[in-house]
C-alpha cells in the first residue's frame, strides 16, 4: 500500500497509516538522493526524471494508478455507481492518461527547477512526506467511505484528529530545521514550509470533491491525495524558491 516493501498481511491495511509519514521519509530520502546525484553528474532535467521513476519504482507505481482511477471517476458526467464501478475495472480512460501524463510533467519540471537552487532538494522528500500525512487524513473517524472499498473500510477510524494535527506540526518544524540546517535562510524555510501547506489545501480541494461526487474515499483517492499534495506542494515550491 505505501511501498514495495513485504509487510505480514494483517499490516497490509489496517494500523499502517500512522507509519505512512515514516514510510515518506525514507522513500523521499531515496527519491532525493537519485536527483541529487543525477542533477551533479548529469544534469538537472535528467535528475529530475530519475527522482521520479524511483518513486514510481519504489510505490509499484499505486499511487499513480489510484490517480489515473480517480481521474477517470471524477471526470465524466456519470452517476456515482457508474464512476466507482469505472475506477474499479482496472483499465485508464482518456482522462487518467492526459492526468497521469500532466501531473508526471510537472512533477518533473518543477523538481529539475528546485536542483537549480541551492537546498532546493529538500523539497522532495518533504513534499512526499507531507503527501503521505495528507493520505492518512482517509483514516480520521467520520470520513465517508466509498461503497465497495474494502480498503478504505480497513483504514477507517485508524487515525485520531491529534495525531494527524500532531504529524503535520512535526513535519512543518522538521522540514524548516532542515532547510535552516542546509544553509537555507529563514525567509527560505518559511517558503519551503508554506509550500507544503499549499499542498494540504490541495488534499483537501480533493477530498471535499471525492465526497460529493463519489460518497467517500478510497484505496485509489488516497493514492490519488498523495500525489496530489506532493505535486502542488512541489510547484509552490518552485514558484516560492525558484
Amino acid at each position: 500500500m505505501l511501498s514495495i516493501a513485504r509487510v505480514p498481511a494483517a499490516a497490509t491495511a489496517r494500523g499502517v497509516l500512522p507509519w505512512a509519514p515514516l514510510v515518506g521519509l525514507v522513500l523521499g530520502a531515496v527519491a532525493a538522493a537519485v536527483g541529487w546525484l543525477g542533477g551533479r553528474y548529469a544534469t538537472p532535467l535528467v535528475g529530475a526524471v530519475l527522482a521520479v521513476a524511483a518513486l514510481a519504482a519504489l510505490t509499484r507505481g499505486l499511487h499513480l494508478d489510484g490517480l489515473a482511477d480517480t481521474a477517470d471517476g471524477l471526470g465524466p458526467l456519470r452517476g456515482r455507481e457508474r464512476a466507482l464501478a469505472v475506477m474499479r475495472a482496472g483499465d485508464v480512460g482518456p482522462f487518467g492518461v492526459v492526468t497521469l501524463v500532466l501531473v508526471l510533467l510537472l512533477q518533473v519540471a518543477c523538481l529539475a527547477q528546485l536542483l537549480l537552487v541551492d537546498g532546493g532538494w529538500l523539497a522532495l522528500p518533504a513534499a512526499v512526506v507531507a503527501a503521505r500525512v495528507a493520505m492518512a487524513r482517509a483514516g480520521l473517524p467520520g470520513t465517508p467511505i466509498a461503497d465497495g472499498s474494502s480498503l478504505g473500510a480497513a483504514v477507517a477510524g485508524t487515525v485520531s484528529r491529534r495525531w494527524l494535527v500532531g504529524s503535520a506540526l512535526v513535519v512543518l518544524a522538521t522540514t524548516a530545521a532542515a532547510a535552516l540546517g542546509t544553509g537555507d535562510d529563514l525567509d527560505q524555510a518559511v517558503r519551503l514550509t508554506a509550500a507544503l501547506v499549499v499542498g494540504w489545501l490541495a488534499a483537501e480541494g480533493l477530498h471535499r470533491r471525492v465526497r460529493a461526487r463519489l460518497g467517500g474515499v478510497n484505496g485509489d483517492v488516497m493514492g490519488a491525495t498523495g500525489e496530489v499534495t506532493a505535486t502542488v506542494a512541489l510547484l509552490a515550491a518552485a514558484v516560492l524558491l525558484g
